[in-house]
């Protein structure tokens, strides 16, 4: 019994971090609509949240049952099977979700638990199966398969209705309101507040409260029976008082919904999901309590598992605490929310995800159909519905910091009532939904109704939206793999396998911490060189200019590790390089996107001035280009083995190489402001450049006449010295743009200056 109870203590401390990982990743269900409407004060959002959190977690009681009878028929097992059963799971799931959240995509709690416990269970029984010579076909007796396939088609079933839904939702709320929605808000603003106010009520006090642990079965069947009357009330109550506001005050009515509907969401997130986190070691403790009772502790079957088991509420609370504190201090659950709320912005910009063919086809079907139902709709039909979704020159307000928020509160608005209402159904049919999955498809519903999806960003967020649904199939997959590959290693091995297996995984989270650090500090990199939203033209010119930099610095770190990967022959080094390519083009992508910003702001009178700024974006895209030309070739030469440069070959391209890396650093810095100008000091390194290439290239024709350059080897040098002097070129050309805007306008090229901060 000392060991089982040494893995008793296993589980719990597993719990707590458990509890970590998950809550990093379902932050995002119900931080997704405040945040991104900027509602308030991140720090008020959180509290506010918190306190959901709290409220949340004492109702959660009645879901602990699935743990222990949802997937698998207790009876069946005994206790140091059940164990092995849990520690599987638990090892299983705080691997899976960690590795998720590293990579800031939110995925199921509930289905990787449901997953687990199946991959465990039939492991398990599989391993008894095994030991008492039955047939394989009596595998049925032990998983509980009716419960398994309804939690599981359930699951599934509310992706479908989570998406309609929400569009659905927001469509109709749209109608009725339009994107200029503040004057029509003041007319009938009571009436959508008092339905919201009311819907979150009724699915969050009346149906929730059923699984409270608190909750007497007297309260419960008052409730009950007086369920029309609250809700009537209810709704009179706060459309009264949300007219009041609007009457007497100058409270934008959304703020408290949308902040009500986190405090809800946040309820049903910890009512429905923290039976995912703690709901397997309690029911490991009570198979260990069970067992310590009974005459033959380890022989003795666990029917009594199936009986109800009320909670502590304590208990709930100390969990619910553990998950407050990580909200507020974990960095991985801002990553997760930061996926989903770009996603849903409604404006374009720096998109997280490239295309890929099966969105370019899933967006031309779409416009298909819209175009077969445009064609079918009557003209007067169409031009209401046109005038009441015109998102033409629309913005959303400022936030509370007087930044412009991802969307608007009204959308905010509908994304929490939508899914508060679907998720606290499912609670209180005890039904295991995934919060994930309803609060991320209700989103990517409303941003698909408010037209937040144009054809500049369609295919890229198509394209994230089924790279997070594909991450949710590899999580089920994974779940029941790796859980059952755990479980028949702790079934084999015992404590060995339990030493080895939170080994292996302190080794992979420690290891993804670092990759999540880094992957982090990438996308600061590209969020800084964002330029959202500026008014003030000579800052945005000066802005570009600086990003150009910031770009150049890339170039000149890129092109000195090509250099040395390929006088070397490193074919890892030049292989992890070609891998980067596509960071140097977003890196370019974003400062021409800056630039055509920038060109909005200029003044007619500007116009010539303006066209050399465009003349900026094709000098970077060249420069792009050209180093991924160069990068490729070096790294195919190298992966294909052939032979490396001949000595004097060696020995001229790194006097090619000091030349451009020279350049690229004195640009750099002028553009940055780091330096005085200097145009003729970096000139005159293109021009010893030039010089230089011609020589090389006489001696190049004499080495291959003589024989001593082979043809792959001469093909590589000339791609070598072509790319460095095109990078060459455009850099050069960058420095003469910078040094006839300032001439034009009579300014000094800037020295170093404290930065404006731009959101």
């Amino acid at each position: 019994m000392e060991f089982y109870l040494f893995a008793l203590g296993i589980l719990f401390a597993i719990a707590i971090a458990d509890l970590i990982v998950g809550v990093a990743n379902d932050a995002v269900n119900f931080l997704n609509s405040s945040v991104g409407s900027r509602v308030a004060p991140r720090r008020i959002i959180l509290f506010i949240a918190s306190l959901g959190i709290l409220a949340g977690v004492t109702f959660s009681s009645g879901m602990m049952e699935v743990a222990r009878t949802g997937i698998f028929h207790p009876q069946y097992f005994l206790m140091p099977e059940l164990i092995t059963i849990f520690l599987a799971v638990m090892i299983t799931d705080i691997l899976l979700l960690d590795l998720f959240n590293t990579f800031g995509m939110p995925t199921s709690t509930t289905v990787s638990i449901v997953f687990e416990l199946l991959g465990a269970a039939i492991a398990v029984s599989i391993f008894k199966i095994s030991q008492n010579d039955q047939a394989l076909l009596s595998l049925a007796d032990y998983i509980n398969t009716g419960k398994a396939l309804a939690i599981i088609s359930g699951i599934l079933l509310s992706v479908g209705i989570a998406f309609v839904s929400g569009a659905a939702a927001q469509f109709l709320t749209r109608l009725l309101f339009t994107f200029d929605f503040s004057s029509r808000l003041r007319r009938y603003g009571g009436l959508w507040g008092g339905l919201a106010l009311t819907m979150i009520t009724y699915f969050i006090l009346i149906k929730g409260a059923k699984g409270a642990s608190f909750m007497t079965p007297e309260a419960i069947n008052w409730i009950d029976t007086h369920t029309w009357t609250i809700l009537v009330s209810g709704f009179v109550f706060f459309t009264i008082l949300f007219q009041l506001l609007m009457l007497t005050t100058q409270i934008n009515i959304l703020k408290p919904i949308v902040l009500a509907g986190t405090f809800a969401l946040a309820m049903a997130f910890a009512a429905n999901d923290l039976v995912n986190f703690i709901g397997v070691p309690l029911a490991g403790f009570h198979a260990f309590a069970l067992a310590k009772a009974s005459t033959a502790p380890l022989t003795t079957p666990m029917a009594a598992l199936r009986e109800s088991v009320h909670t502590s509420t304590l208990l709930l609370l100390a969990s619910g605490a553990v998950m407050v504190a990580v909200l507020w201090l974990s960095r991985k659950a801002h990553t997760v929310t930061q996926t989903e709320v770009n996603l849903g912005r409604q404006e374009e910009g720096l998109e997280r995800f490239d295309s890929s063919q099966l969105s370019r086809i899933m967006v031309r079907m779409v416009l298909g159909l819209f175009e077969g139902v445009r064609r079918i709709t009557p003209m007067p039909l169409l031009r209401w519905l046109r005038l009441r979704m015109n998102a033409e020159g629309y913005r959303p307000a400022s936030g509370y910091d007087g930044k412009i928020p991802e969307f608007d509160l009204l959308r905010a608005s509908v994304n929490l009532m939508t899914a508060s209402a679907l998720i606290s159904w499912g609670t209180s049919m005890k039904l295991p939904l995934s919060t994930t999955y309803v609060t991320f498809m209700v989103a990517m519903g409303t941003s698909l109704a408010d037209q937040a999806w144009g054809l500049e960003s369609a295919v890229y967020r198509v394209t994230g939206v089924l790279a997070v649904i594909g991450g949710w199939f590899f999580t089920a997959l994974m779940a029941f793999t790796v859980a059952l590959v755990f479980a028949f290693a702790i079934a084999y091995l015992e404590g060995a396998a339990v030493i080895g297996l939170l080994a292996l995984v302190g080794l992979i989270i420690f290891r993804n911490f670092k990759i999540h650090a880094s992957r982090e500090k990438a996308v600061q990199e590209l969020e800084l060189l964002d330029l959202k939203r500026v008014k003030n033209t000579d800052f945005a010119i000066r802005t570009c200019f600086e990003h150009s930099g910031r770009f150049l610095e890339k170039v000149l770190i890129d092109i000195s590790e090509c250099f040395d990967g390929i006088l070397h022959q490193d074919r890892k080094q030049l292989k992890q390089l070609r891998r980067e390519t596509s960071k140097l083009q977003k890196w370019s992508n974003i400062i021409a996107a800056n630039i055509f910003k920038t060109l909005r702001l200029t003044h007619h009178s500007d116009i010539q001035n303006a066209g050399k700024y465009a003349n900026v974006i094709s000098a970077l895209q060249e420069i792009t280009e050209s180093m991924r030309d160069l990068i490729l070739r070096c790294h195919v030469h190298t992966a294909n083995q052939h032979a490396g440069l001949l000595p004097p070959q060696k020995a001229e391209l790194e006097e090619v190489r000091r030349y451009a890396e020279a350049l690229l650093h004195d640009t750099a810095n002028m553009l940055l402001g780091r330096r005085s100008f200097e145009y003729r000091e970096a000139a005159a390194h293109y021009v010893s450049l030039k010089e230089t290439l011609d020589e090389l290239d006489r001696r190049q024709v004499e080495r291959i006449r003589s024989g001593q350059s082979k043809t792959r080897l001469s093909i590589l040098f000339y791609g070598i010295n072509n790319a460095v002097l095109k990078i060459s070129e455009q850099v050069l050309h960058l420095l003469n743009i910078f040094d006839e805007t300032f001439q034009v306008k009579g300014e000094k090229p800037p020295g170093p200056e404290p930065p404006e901060r731009v959101d």
